[in-house]
């Protein structure tokens, strides 16, 4: 499959709203799409972004997407990044796309002196979870609390 990893664009907001829908709906979990155009545009194009984005485009779409975060760890005394979300079609499974979305996320986090990557995946999510430890990553088993505010 041929295909380009690109910054996401504004234009590409529609479809990735999208994405997370299907990314939601995969991980069994309530998604509600209104507002989310809006919000992401406020929070991947402002003048001071809170999240940043990555899209693996095919002919005029995109298929997939890799969001993702710096914050501070307190234990580690330094930066890290964090990837909240890596979703693909199934379409575009099967042909190392996701290998090399991390292994981008890891030289970006490098160029930002981060100390580590981190992340996130459903205990049902086996085939990301053997995924994540061919890639060299380790697990640690936390329960993961939402709190509505």
């Amino acid at each position: 499959m041929e295909y380009t990893i690109r910054e996401c664009e504004i234009t590409d907001l529609p479809k990735l709203v999208i994405l997370c829908q299907k990314h939601a709906e995969f991980e069994k979990a309530e998604y509600d799409p209104k507002g989310k155009e809006e919000g992401l545009k406020e929070a991947l194009f402002s003048e001071n972004p809170k999240l940043f984005c990555l899209v693996v485009a095919k002919d005029n779409d995109i298929v997939g997407y890799v969001s993702y975060n710096f914050t501070y760890s307190t234990w580690s005394a330094g930066d890290f990044i964090y990837m909240d979300c890596l979703f693909l079609e199934e379409e575009a499974r099967n042909f190392g796309i996701g290998e090399v979305l991390i292994n981008k996320l890891k030289q970006i986090g490098k160029e930002k002196n981060c100390v580590n990557m981190q992340w996130r995946t459903p205990q049902f999510n086996e085939r990301a979870i053997k995924f994540y430890h061919r890639m060299g990553a380790k697990g640690k088993d936390k329960v993961c609390f939402f709190l509505d505010l």
